[in-house]
């Protein structure tokens, strides 16, 4: 990440925290997160990615998403989540799997009586 996106990305933040400020009749969500992915490094580079933001944010590794082959980390700001996850090789092997048919199985068209 660059000075120039990750200034870019804070700003946007803070324009958005002010522009709902000064707009309070304007509905906002319960909760948001904000995402972080390491690039697609193998797992134990991406682990340990994972592993070097938990130790800035304090947190632990989130094994909740263990059985999906995700690995992950959090912190809460109130409602909001900054939130860190790689997306380890079973998973993405999975998703590729699961989707390698999409657009290919058409389903019968079904009458509207």
């Amino acid at each position: 990440m660059t000075n120039d996106h990750r200034t870019a990305f804070i700003n946007g933040l803070l324009a958005l925290a002010a522009f709902l400020e000064a707009h309070p009749d304007l509905p906002v969500p319960p909760s948001a997160t904000v995402h972080h992915f390491p690039g697609q490094a193998g797992d134990a580079a991406q682990r340990a990615e994972i592993d070097h933001i938990a130790a800035l944010l304090g947190s632990d590794i989130d094994h909740e998403d263990s059985p999906y082959d995700h690995y992950a980390t959090s912190c809460r700001f109130g409602p909001i989540e900054y939130r860190a996850v790689a997306v380890l090789a079973a998973a993405r092997a999975r998703y590729d799997a699961e989707t390698s048919y999409r657009g290919c199985v058409q389903p019968d068209p079904v009458s509207a009586t």
